[in-house]
């Protein structure tokens, strides 16, 4: 892997499983659970300059991340209600770099968007631990992708939370 790839990827390009058990699923389950209580911690102990620094050339702030996460981890909720309620319906996807160059990604508090994951999660995770492991069959199609389960969703996702942690650390263990 290039230096910048290591940049891009702390924890390599995400690799799903082609099936999880039972015990994995709670693993993956629990990541997400934990997750906003991490990012959080690596967040809050940012200074501004810190937090205004992105964490690779031509990448986003640490800012930017921290408002990202919700963003994207509300997406992955949506798509798994919609998976969870219509036959493998077609999602809407979103312009991630738009929304990272967004006023309110580029300048408001990270608080708020901690507080945003945090709740996110904590209903997210509810949803995740009712769900029988044939629900985790079900699929969504994405208009770029095909079709994608949510079993591979959750591992997304958790994937996502610890990708975005690792650019946190990038940039907060530089000092």
């Amino acid at each position: 892997m290039s230096d910048l790839d290591a940049l891009r990827f702390p924890l390599g390009p995400f690799q799903p499983k082609p099936s999880l058990t039972a015990e994995e699923r709670v693993g993956f389950i629990n990541d997400l659970a934990e997750f906003p209580g991490n990012f959080k911690a690596a967040v809050e102990g940012l200074s501004e300059s810190q937090l205004d620094t992105p964490y690779r050339e031509g990448g986003w702030t640490i800012r930017q991340v921290a408002h990202h996460v919700p963003d994207s981890h509300l997406q992955g909720y949506v798509r798994f209600k919609l998976a969870m309620t219509e036959t493998a319906p077609t999602i809407k996807t979103y312009d991630q770099a738009g929304w990272g160059r967004a006023e309110d990604a580029r300048f408001a508090p990270v608080a708020f968007s901690l507080d945003l994951l945090e709740a996110l999660h904590r209903r997210w995770v509810f949803f995740l631990r009712s769900l029988s492991p044939e629900d985790y069959a079900r699929a969504y199609r994405h208009p770029d992708m095909g079709e994608i389960t949510l079993e591979t969703t959750l591992q997304l996702y958790a994937w996502h939370g610890k990708h975005h942690l690792g650019h946190v650390k990038l940039v907060g263990n530089a000092d």
